[in-house]
């Protein structure tokens, strides 16, 4: 090894693109690889988001039609059987509230969660959430335990 073959260990170096716009002698001066003219040549050009070259864009194009109520609120879904499966596993003995559901996955701690009547439940519960389906509520109160709302 002398001074003569020294070279950097491979992957240790990487080029960086090619200086443009650093004058004619670099042979990347002048336009800078911009091309002449025109919007894209320019400095500060930005594209706007869905522009089809002067066509009309697909999101003017498209008809809109429908109703989005902006108050609308979203519950998360319970059937009666997931809150029987909590049992048969043993994770609820007697109360089921936002806390147990959070903690089991069964929603996110900011989410309402509404309780359907899907499935069967046997055991004796005390459920507190935000809602209850007609069906849930009778079959909570038919097993022996109570609906509460929030």
């Amino acid at each position: 090894m002398s001074l003569g073959n020294l070279k950097p260990a491979k992957g240790s170096v990487h080029k960086d693109g090619k200086r443009v716009g650093r004058g004619q002698g670099s042979g990347k001066g002048g336009t800078a690889t911009r091309g002449h003219k025109g919007a894209k040549s320019r400095s500060g050009y930005s594209k706007k988001i869905g522009f089809e070259g002067g066509q009309m864009p697909l999101q003017r194009r498209v008809p809109k039609f429908g109703f989005t109520n902006i108050n609308r609120k979203e519950y998360v879904g319970i059937n009666l059987k997931r809150l029987q499966e909590l049992v048969d596993k043993g994770v609820v003995t007697d109360t089921v509230d936002m806390n147990v559901l959070v903690s089991n996955g069964l929603a996110n701690k900011r989410d309402l969660v509404k309780i359907l009547g899907g499935g069967e439940l046997n055991a004796k519960l005390s459920v507190t959430v935000h809602k209850f389906t007609a069906s849930a509520k009778a079959a909570i109160e038919a097993a022996g335990g109570e609906a509460v709302n929030l």
